[in-house]
């Protein structure tokens, strides 16, 4: 993907070894986790195949012709998991949801859109928030699941209210 601008360490073949020094793993680790967000926030996608994503370019670099093992992929993954990023989405641990901003910020971002549209008393299709609409705003296209625990959020704070309008979802924010 040219226009992503990749780190340097992804330019760095040991980038792609787990580094045995544990302060050096650390500064790895973070820098693949950094990596990891910022190139699915950029393609926006919220799901991650662990089999697909073995042979994408997020995790082999064919320049340099060096790829991040299956192992060292779930140790970056499980990193991301502890710091709140990731949920995995079964037991088997074959496909998870990365979480670049939690649904309360989300949330946030969705209520000060719709205010700056003085859209507040009005009730809204899911697809309305995140399809068309909403295009140029970064919660466009966002997950389904993600959006709905987003606004569970501004439910919580009383400023929306999910609900179903013929036969679709919907949210109505005051």
């Amino acid at each position: 993907m040219s226009d992503f601008d990749w780190p340097w360490q992804y330019k760095f073949p040991p980038f792609f070894t787990i580094q045995p020094n544990l302060e050096t793993r650390k500064k790895q680790l973070d820098a693949w986790c950094s990596l990891i967000l910022s190139y699915q926030k950029h393609i926006k996608k919220y799901h991650l195949d662990i089999t697909e994503a073995q042979n994408s370019e997020l995790f082999y670099n064919k320049q340099l012709n060096r790829r991040l093992s299956l192992d060292a992929i779930y140790t970056v993954l499980e990193e991301l998991r502890k710091r709140g990023n990731l949920e995995w989405k079964d037991k088997n641990r074959t496909s998870c949801v990365l979480v670049w901003r939690t649904p309360a910020e989300w949330g946030k971002m969705i209520y000060n859109w719709i205010t700056s549209k003085s859209m507040n008393n009005t009730v809204c299709t899911l697809y309305e928030l995140t399809g068309d609409e909403s295009e140029g705003q970064e919660f466009h296209g966002l997950d389904k699941d993600i959006l709905i625990r987003a606004l569970k959020t501004l439910e919580a704070e009383g400023k929306a209210e999910l609900m179903q309008v013929d036969g679709s979802e919907g949210v109505k924010f005051f």
